[in-house]
């Protein structure tokens, strides 16, 4: 991890406690893991065997500022709307997915040049992603806490900085050479570390499993504001199926503990 992004952490960490000693906010924290199908320049858009393969795995610690509960006094704070419906969420997270090209160009004729460029070429990227979310529960967080066996949906909405490390390859040999790439790639590959931001929106319900600790399902877009994320970058005016930026979906578990 950077030494930059170490130090923002921690610093939003001290932020926190300095808000809780000021307003009386009470802290979560929990860590989540999942699948996670990464949308990107390889492969065919639609192509089930380009979602199928083109996936990986993500990891995340997080944390929630939660406005209903003092954990100073161990008292409910007075009633509100907002405190009672919404609760602010942080996350470090770490995703990793290998790529590779699939759709009928691959499956077409092997023995022409551009589908075995295409079958050859080998991809990968990891991204470290720091933000915060808003979380609306429609019903209420109070009535949720003390129900154990209860279940608390909601959406959210959050933006996220990252940090990327693609990797672009071939199997023929060096890229950017006329034996090796695909005339669409060819000095559109890039192998070298980026940062991004990133809007996320998500889905999703917690399962109340004791009066201090919640079970966690999320089903996540994440949409980048770069196609770099991947290490593939075709130009847009040319190749127009692709001209979307890089997104991922990441259907995530968990496990919340409530810090009294």
């Amino acid at each position: 991890m950077p030494k930059y992004l170490l130090l923002t952490l921690l610093l939003a960490l001290g932020f926190t406690k300095q808000a809780q000693a000021q307003f009386g906010f009470s802290h979560e924290i929990g860590a989540i893991a999942g699948p996670v199908a990464f949308q990107s320049d390889y492969g065919e858009r639609h192509d089930y065997n380009t979602n199928a393969g083109n996936t990986g795995y993500g990891i995340g610690l997080i944390h929630y500022l939660n406005f209903s509960y003092r954990a100073d006094c161990n008292c409910y704070n007075p009633e509100t709307y907002f405190n009672d419906h919404f609760k602010l969420r942080s996350e470090l997270s770490f995703t990793k997915t290998n790529l590779r090209h699939y759709g009928e160009w691959v499956d077409g004729d092997r023995k022409k040049l551009f589908n075995r460029q295409l079958r050859a070429m080998r991809g990968s990227t990891a991204v470290t992603n720091i933000g915060m979310q808003l979380e609306y529960f429609p019903f209420s967080i109070r009535d949720f806490t003390a129900s154990v066996g209860a279940f608390a949906p909601y959406v959210s909405l959050g933006g996220q900085f990252s940090f990327y490390d693609p990797s672009a390859s071939s199997t023929l040999g060096k890229l950017n050479q006329p034996s090796t790439t695909p005339v669409k790639y060819y000095n559109a590959t890039e192998n070298g570390t980026g940062t991004v931001w990133s809007v996320v929106w998500s889905v999703g319900t917690r399962y109340k499993l004791s009066p201090s600790s919640d079970l966690l399902a999320d089903f996540r877009w994440q949409y980048y504001f770069s196609d770099w994320v991947d290490g593939l970058n075709p130009n847009p005016n040319i190749y127009k199926e692709n001209k979307a930026n890089d997104w991922l979906v990441w259907f995530n578990v968990g496990y919340i503990y409530y810090i009294q």
